[in-house]
């Protein structure tokens, strides 16, 4: 089976590569010409030349392939330029699709995020029917993220088979850049985690979210989507897991919303717009915060064969791989 891959560099695409690779497929790898190929190391691939932003060069990267997957995406809670998150995550997504088309694809898994669903404040676990608007979405990558699946979802109705899934939290291995998620393990591992705030997030396994993409294309149906999820835990939860396994200790004091917001914003201000890096804290992740995102997989229980399993494993791996490559010291 030739498989086209977006993302492949990355940190979920990179596992979802691996295990079709695992499986047999015949695999085309979409690259930037900057993009680092550490991930792909030892993968038995072919790369293909191209940019989200360039429709020609899809085309032509995806001719003869008989399956996709669109894992790529712009994943970062603050952005200089929000117009360049839009290229990249809607018109991208758009232009995968069409491509496709063109070329004949029998089947297009589309990667969302648990960052579309409509999450509460009382802390019942979301599912893909919570009531949910672009209106609810905060910051740009969710609201791009959310146009995007809109997107997906509409080719899945409209004739083309695209089956589109959420991954919740992915935590693990090969989590080079990191990701915001990444990051939070890597400050708790540099000791720059020094309080908590009140919230939740549902971590998963990110080996076991790339098998559930294959499952998706094997079971799931076209123009749905399917959250792929694990464990909910608080963000305390999750942080002394992370002193078990790690040794370290975890924190103890819990900083107060408008503490958290206030910092937020001072850090937003400094790092964004003076010195002109990511921010370790926004404004907008502060107000995500309140709400914890915490969700239910049971439809791709029942329809995929998805099985939640506990994430120490994979919080492990992601501890032993970040002091392994030099992202904070071995104690």
């Amino acid at each position: 089976m030739k498989t086209f891959v977006t993302g492949a560099t990355g940190f979920l695409g990179s596992h979802v590569a691996r295990v079709l690779a695992e499986q047999g497929a015949d695999l085309r790898l979409l690259v930037r010409p900057t993009s680092s190929l550490r991930n792909l190391e030892g993968l038995k691939a072919e790369t293909a030349t191209g940019d989200l932003r360039d429709s020609a060069s899809l085309e032509k990267a995806m001719a003869g392939c008989e399956v996709v997957f669109h894992v790529a995406a712009d994943y970062r809670l603050w952005v200089r330029d929000p117009a360049d998150m839009y290229r990249s995550n809607v018109e991208g997504t758009r232009a995968i699709l069409e491509a496709s088309r063109k070329n004949g694809i029998r089947c297009v898994v589309y990667t969302s995020s648990v960052a579309t669903i409509g999450f509460t404040g009382n802390g019942h676990p979301a599912d893909e029917d919570s009531p949910v608007s672009l209106a609810d979405m905060i910051g740009h990558y969710k609201r791009s993220k959310f146009m995007a699946e809109q997107i997906a979802m509409e080719t899945g109705r409209g004739g083309m088979r695209v089956v589109t899934v959420n991954p919740t939290t992915p935590v693990g291995d090969q989590d080079i850049k990191p990701t915001p998620t990444g990051r939070i393990i890597v400050d708790f591992l540099k000791r720059k985690f020094p309080a908590y705030v009140e919230t939740g997030l549902n971590l998963v396994d990110v080996r076991e979210c790339a098998r559930a993409h294959i499952a998706a294309m094997e079971k799931g149906k076209s123009g749905e989507r399917y959250i792929l999820g694990g464990e909910n835990l608080t963000l305390k939860q999750i942080l002394d897991k992370l002193g078990a396994i790690s040794g370290l200790p975890s924190p103890t004091l819990k900083l107060p919303y408008l503490v958290a917001y206030v910092a937020g914003a001072v850090d937003e201000m400094y790092s964004g717009r003076l010195l002109g890096r990511e921010p370790r804290a926004t404004v907008e992740a502060v107000r995500m915060g309140k709400k914890k995102m915490w969700a239910s997989s049971d439809k791709a229980e029942r329809e995929l064969g998805w099985k939640k399993i506990p994430i120490d494993d994979a919080l492990r791996r992601a501890v032993q791989w970040f002091r392994s490559n030099g992202y904070a010291s071995r104690l």
